[in-house]
């Protein structure tokens, strides 16, 4: 792939980007045309399978495996949920697809819905996303009256209905039971799990739940044909990836690279380098729920097995880069109080595990810190680890194990002298 080729951000800079119109004058729905007119519903599934597209939502698994789970008989009611809730801090990408390329996305909701038999199909966006749901409902509109939306899609003998729900602005949403939970407007919470949406989603019937970005790259697997796809990236990261860039950098903003690319690369030569000349300190590489790294892993390809064998994760790909002067502390501080403050309380290791390590934390950056009380942090991230309803348990830990992993200087520092090491 050239890396001056853009793919899913095709569109974005194009004026009135949002509009059909213009959607189509750029190929807008040729992949749609293809699908339905040259394979089958299980050519679909295999093309996917052999692209090696993977979710971009964080968890990463496996498009076309996902879409194979679910049921084969036509007799049952399925469903497909687009979970456009894009809650994880540093994370930006799918706003600006919806927002600047909306069409893109209904493209690969059509695609997807038809590969696994499913004739209604439902957008959850977060509540603050207000131009996102103009756009979305504005788009939707559009693509009725086109016919790519309704009864008989494209003369295809395929029908699907497609809405959009606006939530009301919980992280833990992002989870996709517990989307699947306020989507049926009940209290956003996760479900256990298995079963999972594929077997047991929305209104209890078999449920695709994608994220946005990952709906974005089907239509171009349909068009260019998945040889090409997997051909860009790494063997086992395939496709190029939206990186939400911010913090101490001199151009923030979402750059579309292949998978694979360098965290060096991304930061100085398309983010600009960090601000004032300064030096990289510590890098959280894939939102905030990621592990965070030190500069001694600029050199780590933006991969998910290269994150995996560093000790963190590509999760979304929201890259939060901090300089030299920032304070290690403090930034664990934030992100566990987010964690605390998004919690949806209904188990107790996450409740309270999160209030308890938010405390912690604000007496060390206070000057009010003890000796233990670095032990005593660890006792409760261990104490959180694997015990919790949901995975947001185990991200609201790893801001802390991270920082006290690569940093632990600096905690001990702030314990013994009152303040921190970089005010000296």
């Amino acid at each position: 792939m050239n890396l001056s080729e853009k793919i899913l951000l095709r569109n974005v800079e194009i004026p009135n980007s949002d509009r059909i119109d213009v959607y189509l004058k750029r190929g807008g729905y040729l992949a749609l045309h293809k699908a339905l007119r040259d394979y089958t519903p299980d050519d679909l599934i295999e093309m996917v399978k052999k692209s090696g597209l993977r979710g971009r939502g964080g968890a990463a698994f496996p498009a076309g495996l996902k879409w194979s789970f679910m049921p084969k008989d036509p007799a049952v009611t399925k469903y497909v949920c687009v979970n456009t809730d894009e809650g994880e801090p540093g994370t930006f990408k799918d706003r600006l697809l919806i927002e600047r390329d909306p069409h893109s996305v209904i493209e690969g909701v059509i695609i997807a819905a038809y590969a696994v038999g499913a004739r209604r199909a439902f957008v959850y966006i977060r509540g603050e996303f207000f131009t996102g749901v103009k756009r979305w409902m504005k788009a939707i509109d559009d693509a009725y009256a086109r016919g790519f939306l309704g009864q008989n899609i494209l003369n295809s003998g395929f029908d699907l209905d497609l809405s959009v729900h606006r939530g009301a602005g919980a992280y833990i949403c992002g989870e996709e039971t517990a989307m699947l939970e306020s989507l049926e407007g009940k209290r956003g919470e996760p479900r256990i799990k298995p079963p999972y949406p594929a077997q047991v989603g929305l209104y209890q019937q078999p449920t695709l739940v994608h994220n946005v970005e990952t709906l974005a790259n089907v239509p171009h697997i349909i068009l260019r044909g998945p040889e090409w796809y997997a051909r860009i990236g790494t063997e086992k990261s395939t496709g190029p990836k939206i990186f939400c860039v911010s913090g101490h950098v001199n151009k923030p903003g979402n750059y579309e690279l292949p998978l694979g690319t360098p965290l060096r690369e991304i930061i100085y030569e398309h983010a600009g380098g960090v601000r004032n000349d300064k030096r990289v300190k510590a890098v959280i590489p894939g939102g905030a729920s990621t592990p965070m790294l030190t500069a001694d892993y600029l050199d780590t390809a933006m991969s998910f097995e290269a994150l995996e064998a560093a000790g963190s994760m590509l999760g979304t790909g929201g890259i939060t880069v901090m300089d030299e002067d920032a304070c290690i502390v403090d930034a664990a501080l934030r992100l566990t109080r987010f964690f605390a403050h998004e919690t949806c309380g209904k188990c107790t290791p996450c409740r309270v595990g999160t209030q308890q390590l938010s405390s912690l934390l604000q007496s060390i950056k206070e000057g009010r810190g003890q000796q233990g009380d670095i032990d005593r942090l660890l006792g409760l991230c261990q104490g959180m680890l694997g015990h919790t309803f949901c995975p947001l348990g185990d991200a609201a830990i790893n801001p802390v194990l991270s920082s006290i992993k690569h940093f632990r200087e600096e905690y001990e520092y702030h314990i013994k002298h009152q303040r921190c090491i970089t005010a000296s």
